[in-house]
């Protein structure tokens, strides 16, 4: 009997060109600026472009629910109306205005799409009630076990919601030129009107699509980007002293055994969710912060940026009420600006397969210490990284010869020598990066 054995790969969704070293970045447009508007975000692009950055998500811009509604001003992910725009942040004219002049340099403009739920108040809720999910009692309902009481679920086995929320998407492409969706509970919607939004949306012009949720199989034929969740909450771990280092190599070891090369991951150490629950980026992860930034830029996976975390991310932003960023200079964004320019300059810092893989370099010191090399093997670049994911100072040396030969420290008008007895002192939660 002959068996048909020729290796086929099931992820087809192609990563475009233009995202091989980009960076994302998360816009809360109630609170980027003092006035609140899109207006207010146009007027800071060239900030964020500054930083680094190549996509611009906005956290949704729909008018929102009046009914059940929580605060003063109510969660943008109770949308009212999918095909309007938010009378607080401007209307259709200044939103057109702000993707314009976004891609005027060159920045990519994702919206916030809200696929799972509505609020109770928009009008789908009277003219197609059967869209919508029901309880044990036969109510409209929030997603179970959640706190969401101001939104209720929708029902994907209904082929007329699916043509509707496919259309309503379409009509941002379309009418606005937007380059994509961030999908809120992505893992909530099944994963076959994904495949049908990508076609549809495809057929516009490509799209970049970014899924809420943490699934190699969102990446088949739908998401270019999904989140590293893991990642996120097991650095928060060590950083709190509540689990071990070997925790983060198991990360690296799932994404590199258990994922296709060619999805992209995204790491981050805030975002408006984190922010507003769990505390500032400093709170989060204390004197352990810039370490995981520089993990989060320059390891595998695509950094994300939440808006205000350049400034210092000073205080936790109010979900349901106004509280604009307080905007400074900060050594955090000055952080940011470095380990990105790092990133871009080096081919085999890239996303996904138009980057390296990560290989460890075992160390003395394996359970305070992380390091590794990202390398380019043809020209012979490298980057070299070491982290100390302790509270106490280290002196380490390294096993293996990937990290040997001279290389430039990342910051520093410094060149060492690495050979096989070469040894580093690192502070607590200090991190070094040599390259060449």
């Amino acid at each position: 009997m002959q068996f048909d054995v020729t290796p086929r790969s099931l992820y087809r969704v192609k990563q475009p060109d233009w995202s091989s070293h980009a960076v994302i970045y998360q816009v809360n447009t109630r609170q980027f600026s003092a006035k609140g508007t899109f207006e207010g975000v146009t007027e800071r692009l060239e900030n964020i472009k500054e930083l680094g950055a190549d996509i611009i998500w906005l956290m949704p811009i729909h008018p929102i629910g009046k009914e059940n509604r929580k605060g003063q001003l109510g969660s943008p992910y109770a949308v009212r109306d999918y095909l309007n725009v938010n009378a607080e942040f401007g209307n259709k004219d200044s939103f057109k205005h702000l993707v314009s002049q976004a891609h005027k340099l060159n920045l990519k403009v994702i919206l916030d799409w809200v696929p799972n739920h509505s609020a109770w108040d928009n009008a789908l809720v009277d003219s197609h009630p059967h869209w919508y999910a029901k309880d044990h009692k036969g109510d409209f309902r929030p997603s179970p076990w959640w706190d969401w009481s101001d939104i209720i679920e929708f029902d994907y086995s209904q082929p007329g919601l699916r043509e509707y929320m496919i259309s309503a998407m379409r009509y941002w492409v379309e009418a606005f030129d937007v380059d994509g969706f961030r999908c809120d509970v992505a893992g909530y919607v099944p994963n076959d009107f994904w495949e049908q939004a990508r076609h549809a949306l495809d057929a516009i012009k490509p799209v970049f699509l970014l899924a809420e949720w943490e699934n190699r199989d969102l990446h088949e034929n739908a998401f270019n980007m999904t989140y590293a969740w893991s990642w996120n909450e097991t650095l928060h771990e060590l950083a709190k002293g509540r689990c071990s280092l070997d925790r983060l190599r198991k990360y690296y070891s799932w994404n590199e055994r258990a994922w296709p090369h060619s999805a992209y991951r995204m790491t981050f150490v805030s975002n408006h969710d984190k922010n507003a629950w769990d505390g500032t980026q400093r709170e989060q992860f204390g004197d352990a912060l810039e370490a995981c930034i520089a993990l989060s830029v320059i390891g595998e996976g695509m950094p994300l940026i939440h808006n205000g975390q350049e400034a210092g991310e000073t205080k936790r932003l109010a979900f349901f009420e106004r509280d604009p960023i307080e905007w400074q200079a900060h050594p955090i964004g000055e952080l940011y600006r470095e380990l990105i320019a790092l990133k871009k300059s080096k081919p085999f810092l890239g996303n996904g397969e138009f980057g390296a893989r990560m290989i460890q370099v075992p160390n003395s010191s394996m359970a305070q210490v992380f390091s590794f090399v990202r390398r380019e093997e043809r020209e012979g670049g490298k980057v070299f990284v070491v982290m100390n994911f302790s509270d106490l100072p280290v002196t380490v040396t390294f096993e293996e010869s990937l990290h040997l030969g001279t290389l430039q420290h990342w910051k520093r008008n410094q060149k060492t020598t690495f050979s096989s007895d070469t040894s580093r002192t690192l502070k607590p939660w200090g991190f070094e990066i040599w390259h060449k």
